[in-house]
């Protein structure tokens, strides 16, 4: 093994344990030859593994997603048993033929030269090494192994429904993560990744007539033609040559049909595109919509970056492939593949939230399987934002709307299940994209209620500067949050994500005490404590807004006194029921007193009548 860091840094960073971050980091060099007749590759994968954990490694773990695409796996019993199955899957992995399933056969792997001991456990490679890798050592792996590209079902696969060849998502031996929660092995069955940051040289042997998408940047543009006069080949295969940094994934899509255009943002960004230059539609005229809405969707691209680099920070590689494939919408390191035949504006839409999935997924690379609203909320909170400012006649508002109101059927119902459900394990899909999705985005819209705009603001632009390349989770994000506020946090984290309280608050009345004063009194029906805003409506149609603390908020109000609230007094989580005085108001004159709820856009009430009280 590669001693890599002095023994008394590994020791001092063993007695930090817990308190100190490290993440191991990996390099793969992958040699592809494709059979594409017969729809095989042979590869082989020489990997530099460095564990910088403070614990000594004997087993390795390696993914093998292709192996799910057989009937009987995991993820086919799985989705015959959910009540509510992807409808994309189904039972159709159960129908595959031997010649169209998924496999993934290991041919031989080697640590330092050494044969190492392995079994493959369904998706699941464990390899027993020769010899530990110590903590601060460094390893040279090699595996050797032959796959067969499964039918597309969910996201990877040949032959798509429109027509792509190849969606090479999740094709290739994958080191599984090891950090201080110890290893994640999960078996695949259809949800979520986690992977180890790290590069890739990946060289891809195909016929000369296919044009490949991949994550990173090529290596021998004047060979392939990618973007480039293409050279006569001298043989009718191509190697093409992608290097990958700072990724914690590779993915590539091949087809004949392939048009590929290329756009450059004014910062220099290249955006690359990839669909099919005859698509596979009934007639003329959706062909060409088709070609143009591929067109048109690449200025747009360019503001979808410019936007999140205004609200988050920028993307930090010098390319981005927008690419035609796989079975949706699919977000993976530097590219996305999505399905093309839709109208313009789900294009951009699919697009936009894919390509945000860069920011949580891709650069903040957090266990999905743990953490997905942190991924799929977030992801889709920043959507609705950028989507309104692409289109001026998108309302924010209405966007939130149906987002709260998909929360509150969620939390009406008996399927709920709390945000910290292991992905794979939600009773229903339906639980499942609710959690990540909706109470995700909610997540964020809520805390900016709770810490105001320019706390949130800040919150969001310096969780991606400290842990871009990282893997954080929602302890980390609180944290950042709590520091750019003053506000105490956890107990929004802990009520919100962990369990299932719901949002429901009232004014049970309003009283006039004296010309220039009033009294509401407000009352909690759900479980769920959050600070209120009450907006005082005037006769005259003017506004204005006060804030009732949580006392476990703890901190300094001062930034909601400079967005104009007045601060009232604090409510006790304990109390269900809470009385402040409001004075210093024309209070004769005061025609609605409301709740900011999802009158206005803050906050999930999931009833919404008893949120107004209107004085005769």
């Amino acid at each position: 093994m590669k001693k890599l860091i002095a023994l008394a840094l590994v020791a001092f960073c063993a007695q930090l344990g817990a308190q100190s971050y490290w993440q191991q980091d990996i390099a793969y060099k992958m040699n592809v030859v494709v059979d594409v007749a017969n729809y095989t590759f042979t590869g082989t994968s020489e990997i530099e593994y460095t564990n910088n954990s403070p614990d000594d490694l004997t087993t390795l773990y390696f993914h093998l997603y292709y192996n799910a695409f057989q009937p009987g796996s995991m993820m086919d019993v799985r989705s015959r048993s959910l009540p509510d199955p992807d409808r994309r899957v189904r039972d159709r992995i159960s129908k595959l033929k031997d010649n169209e399933i998924g496999k993934q056969d290991i041919l031989e792997v080697k640590v330092e030269g050494k044969s190492a001991k392995y079994e493959v456990d369904g998706t699941v490679l464990v390899v027993h090494l020769p010899e530990a890798i110590e903590a601060g050592d460094a390893a040279d792996i090699a595996l050797k192994f032959k796959a067969q590209v499964p039918k597309q079902i969910r996201r990877t696969g040949r032959n798509n429904a429109e027509g792509i060849e190849f969606s090479m998502s999740q094709w290739y031996p994958k080191m599984a993560e090891y950090d201080q929660y110890g290893w994640h092995t999960d078996p695949y069955v259809g949800r979520e990744f986690h992977g180890v940051w790290g590069t890739f040289d990946v060289t891809i042997d195909m016929p000369s007539e296919y044009v490949v998408a991949g994550s990173g940047y090529i290596q021998n543009p004047n060979e392939v033609g990618h973007g480039y006069s293409k050279q006569e080949a001298k043989t009718n295969r191509i190697k093409w040559h992608f290097k990958t940094p700072k990724v914690h994934d590779f993915m590539w899509a091949a087809d004949t049909d392939y048009q590929h255009d290329t756009w450059t943002s004014p910062d220099g960004l290249l955006l690359r595109f990839f669909y099919k230059k005859h698509p596979k539609l009934k007639d003329e005229v959706s062909k060409q919509k088709f070609l143009e809405n591929w067109k048109s969707l690449q200025p747009e691209t360019v503001k979808i970056f410019e936007n999140m680099a205004k609200l988050v920070g920028k993307y930090p590689h010098r390319e981005y492939s927008v690419i035609q494939g796989g079975d949706g919408g699919m977000e993976y390191a530097m590219n996305t593949m999505i399905t093309g035949h839709r109208s313009f504006k789900s294009l951009v839409e699919v697009t936009a939230h894919e390509a945000i999935h860069s920011w949580f997924q891709h650069n903040l690379a957090t266990n999905e399987s743990w953490y997905a609203w942190m991924d799929e909320g977030f992801t889709s909170y920043y959507e609705d934002q950028v989507m309104a400012m692409m289109f001026d006649d998108e309302n924010i508002e209405n966007k939130y709307l149906n987002t709260r109101k998909a929360y509150k059927i969620l939390s009406e119902g008996e399927k709920q299940e709390p945000m910290t459900t292991h992905a794979d394990h939600f009773e229903t899909n339906f639980a499942y994209g609710r959690a990540s999705y909706v109470k995700g985005s909610l997540f964020l819209l809520q805390l900016k209620h709770i810490i105001g705009t320019a706390a949130f603001n800040r919150t969001m632009k310096r969780y991606y500067k400290e842990w871009k390349f990282r893997h954080p989770d929602d302890q980390d994000f609180i944290r950042i949050a709590e520091k750019e506020s003053g506000y105490v946090l956890d107990w929004y984290l802990q009520n919100w994500v962990y369990t299932t309280k719901k949002v429901d608050y009232s004014i049970y009345n309003v009283e006039l005490l004296a010309k220039d004063k009033l009294q509401v009194s407000l009352y909690r029906r759900g479980k769920m404590p959050l600070p209120q805003v009450i907006q005082v409506i005037f006769k005259d149609g003017s506004t204005q807004e006060f804030l009732v603390p949580l006392t476990i908020m703890r901190g300094d109000h001062a930034h909601h006194v400079k967005e104009g609230k007045r601060i009232l007094t604090d409510w006790p989580w304990t109390n269900n029921m809470h009385k402040v005085i409001i004075d210093s108001v024309d209070a004769k004159n005061v025609h609605i007193v409301r709740l900011k709820t999802e009158w206005t856009g803050d906050v999930s009430d999931i009833t919404l009548e008893n949120d107004v009280f209107v004085l005769r």
